[in-house]
């Protein structure tokens, strides 16, 4: 009876398993990491460069084919996610008080996470306990590549808003320039409702079709996830090696406090705005959390956010069809946030002096640049290297960065899916009052 029951329950474990896709990442990454460290240096065999690259090489075929195949579907994803839920809304009223009060959120949110990461870089100070001179000997790096240079500039602002519309949208779709795919499918979504059903029923027929099946092509390689993680994950502990993350200690600690204050921004408008239970909601978002933290990129999480927001939270669809794709493309809260300690630490390390206008100017081009950011990995560190030149601090200093930046990367991640999710709770209660 006990061998019974023993085998009911491993089975039973089994299923819960295979049918949970965030405890499989959560065993990938704690089966990787534990090879990571047993190749690594650290406390494993030790394996010499060349070998160690060929593995990793290998061992990242899983991840490679998974970003392949976003890569592949998104841009028709997101454009066709958009322009049928704004078609869809239906009233115009609702679609004005939707829409405007998405645009305002962003802004509300993205501005608290600002402002949080100041505050923070301000107190701890995380730059100024590295030494410079030992981040020069390191990189080898030469003062030329150090010196400090000139930053923002006012006529730098007619031709950025010149080009927020784009010129070419084929150029736009063939490149994958998310925020003009954006705001192309804002203007076509708008023009469609605006029109007789009739007439726009044809190409919203198409579009509803093309959403279905890049969400399936989408759900269908969700299958490899796992595989994908634990490639990555064995690949970076292995080369990076943990003394290398535990140097930049301060700095990840600083990040990882912004990044969870803004959880608590995020519990408390699911509690007084969304009027939700915090706790039986966060609990839901947890499929869309652990994919995001796994694969550090809100588009690769967005079919998952969306099967949670309607099947998990019962939100109304026309809302989250139409707030999480627009989210995954412009709510960067996360990376906002880690951008602006970032400049803080460099700016410190480097010992430059921001003067009030040197922190307007980083709040500024942060929330434009976090608008921007691809959601795909890495990507907030590219948008970074402009942030330090819009304010003259040398973009050489984002090399200290790459070692710890891939986890960072995965937990602010987490954050702008978390926000994207909280933002469909609190537009599904407005909208439904």
């Amino acid at each position: 009876m006990d061998v019974e029951n023993l085998r009911i329950s491993q089975m039973t474990l089994k299923n819960y398993i295979f049918k949970n896709l965030w405890l499989q990442v959560v065993l990938s990454l704690i089966i990787g990491l534990c090879v990571g460290l047993i190749l690594g240096d650290d406390v494993g065999v030790g394996l010499d460069d060349d070998s160690l690259d060929s593995l990793s090489s290998y061992l990242k075929i899983p991840a490679n084919i998974f970003l392949s195949v976003i890569l592949m579907i998104i841009v028709p994803l997101i454009f066709a996610s958009i322009v049928v839920a704004i078609a869809n809304l239906g009233a115009k009223e609702k679609l004005k008080t939707l829409g405007l009060g998405i645009g305002v959120y962003f802004v509300i949110t993205t501005t608290i996470a600002i402002l949080i990461a100041i505050t923070l870089a301000s107190i701890i100070a995380p730059g100024s306990i590295l030494d410079l001179t030992a981040l020069q000997e390191s990189h080898d790096l030469s003062e030329e590549d150090l010196k400090v240079t000139e930053g923002f500039s006012l006529d730098d602002i007619p031709e950025v808003v010149s080009n927020i519309i784009p010129r070419n949208p084929i150029v736009s779709y063939l490149e994958g320039q998310m925020f003009s795919i954006l705001i192309m499918a804002l203007i076509v979504g708008l023009s469609m409702a605006a029109l007789p059903k009739d007439s726009v029923k044809p190409l919203l027929d198409l579009l509803e079709s093309i959403q279905k099946i890049t969400l399936y092509i989408l759900l269908m390689a969700m299958k490899i996830v796992p595989f994908a993680v634990f490639g990555l994950i064995v690949g970076m502990v292995a080369t990076v090696g943990i003394g290398t993350m535990v140097g930049l200690g301060v700095y990840m600690v600083t990040v990882v406090l912004g990044l969870g204050a803004m959880l608590l921004v995020y519990a408390m408008f699911i509690k007084f705005v969304a009027k939700r239970s915090f706790s039986s909601t966060f609990s839901k978002f947890r499929n869309p959390q652990t994919l995001a933290f796994s694969t550090a990129s809100s588009m690769a999480t967005m079919p998952m956010t969306l099967k949670t927001a309607e099947d998990d939270l019962k939100l109304d669809p026309r809302v989250s069809k139409f707030v999480i794709p627009l989210g995954t493309t412009v709510n960067m809260d996360g990376t906002a946030l880690y951008q602006v300690i970032a400049v803080f630490f460099l700016a410190q390390l480097f010992a430059i002096e921001l003067s009030m206008l040197s922190i307007l100017v980083i709040i500024v081009t942060s929330l434009l640049a976090s608008i921007g950011t691809p959601a795909v990995p890495g990507a907030g560190t590219i948008v970074l290297s402009t942030i330090l030149i819009t304010v003259g601090i040398p973009p050489v200093g984002i090399l200290l960065l790459l070692s710890v930046d891939r986890i960072l990367d995965m937990i602010r991640t987490m954050v702008n899916v978390t926000g994207d999710l909280t933002a469909s709770c609190v537009f599904d209660k407005i909208t439904r009052d």
